[in-house]
């Protein structure tokens, strides 16, 4: 079976690079190579030394080592380097499933974590979170769903698009839940270090969990997408061994220049987290006021962690409202409806520097469809 076409993805690639105000990006701030270089006197001639053959198919040593630092349990030869996040979910979606598995997707969901699946036969449920509760999961409704052919389990902490944020005690709970029923968790991690209270991180469920695999990248938290780095950790050798031989299929290994920079990175990556927080939380402070502003328009539940969030239009379409904050505006927001038909809601992006001059420029869209 061939996968539906991406909607999300073929919404920005028909916007992201057009668009004057982008107001969803789901990423936070990058940097460019000469900030990443300065952070190490020896970097920038290192850099011009890196020589330009393959590189490991695992991820190179010094990678792999750097990213433990992100996980309390977790060795390097329990980390395996992808191509971005994307790599890694279509990956893992292989090794794990057989036609007739059921896949249970924490929604909204981004698509890939879903469709995957289905392509490989296996039957998709959902598991959405409660929007009137701040986007809650329920662990009885999840219970409810749960059959002899349930495989995976795929969550999302902190949550793309809610910014859903559960309690560490969930996750020992859902950890408990799989070993009883035998499935797996795949734990979408991507924006783990961007919580507004470092109390509230969440352990990964590698960490809690054997046979969990959570997913990491580059992209989200320290703002560099550009370099296509992401990765998973478990501790399920098995699993591990599966996906590497798989990983012979797609990318073999990855780019050199990407993997020095990502060690580098990594080796700073509170600096770059710190960085992209603080502009989180300047960004939301703005975000508050103007949604207190138009509570009469729009429903807001300000994140307790993450980059993005979905509010609800109140009234009207999404979708046309959207078109036309694109149209008159040149102010790009994600409709709700590319993860769901029945979601009037929109994905707002605050990890990015642009948000006042895209939130002026909607402030004043707004003003003048009142005066209209």
């Amino acid at each position: 079976m061939k996968p539906a076409p991406f909607r999300l993805e073929r919404y920005f690639a028909a916007h992201e690079f057009s668009a004057p105000y982008l107001l969803c990006s789901s990423d936070c701030e990058s940097v460019d190579i000469r900030e990443l270089l300065a952070l190490e006197p020896q970097a920038h001639d290192d850099f011009l030394r890196l020589r330009l053959g393959y590189t490991e198919s695992l991820g190179s040593p010094d990678l792999r080592r750097a990213i433990t630092a992100l996980y309390a349990g977790i060795a390097a030869d329990e980390v395996l380097v992808h191509a971005g996040a994307e790599e890694a979910i279509f990956n893992f979606m292989h090794v794990a499933l057989e036609a007739g598995d059921q896949v249970i997707v924490h929604s909204p969901y981004y698509q890939s974590l879903g469709e995957v699946a289905r392509t490989l036969g296996a039957e998709v449920a959902e598991w959405r979170g409660d929007p009137e509760h701040g986007w809650a999961l329920d662990l009885a409704a999840l219970r409810q769903q749960l059959t002899p052919r349930t495989r995976v389990v795929v969550v999302n902490f902190p949550h793309n698009p809610t910014g859903f944020l559960p309690t560490g005690e969930f996750v020992r709970e859902l950890s408990a839940l799989a070993e009883q029923r035998g499935f797996i968790v795949f734990s979408d991690e991507v924006y783990r270090g961007l919580e507004a209270e470092r109390t509230d991180r969440l352990p990964a469920f590698a960490d809690v969990n054997e046979r969990a695999v959570s997913l990491g990248v580059l992209s989200k938290t320290y703002g560099l997408p550009g370099l296509r780095i992401g990765w998973i950790a478990t501790h399920d050798r098995e699993l591990y061994r599966r996906m590497a031989a798989f990983k012979d299929y797609t990318t073999i290994c990855n780019s050199a220049p990407s993997e020095f920079l990502a060690t580098l990175a990594l080796r700073h990556a509170e600096t770059l987290a710190a960085r992209n927080q603080q502009i989180i939380q300047d960004n939301l402070d703005r975000l508050d006021g103007f949604f207190a502003a138009h509570m009469d328009v729009f429903a807001w539940h300000r994140p307790k962690a993450g980059s993005v969030a979905f509010p609800a239009l109140r009234r009207g379409n999404v979708e046309v409202f959207c078109a036309k904050l694109i149209r008159d505006a040149g102010v790009l927001l994600l409709p709700g409806t590319l993860y769901g038909p029945d979601l009037n809601c929109f994905r707002i992006g605050f990890g990015r520097k642009n948000l006042p001059a895209a939130l002026h420029r909607l402030e004043a869209y707004m003003r003048e469809a009142r005066s209209a």
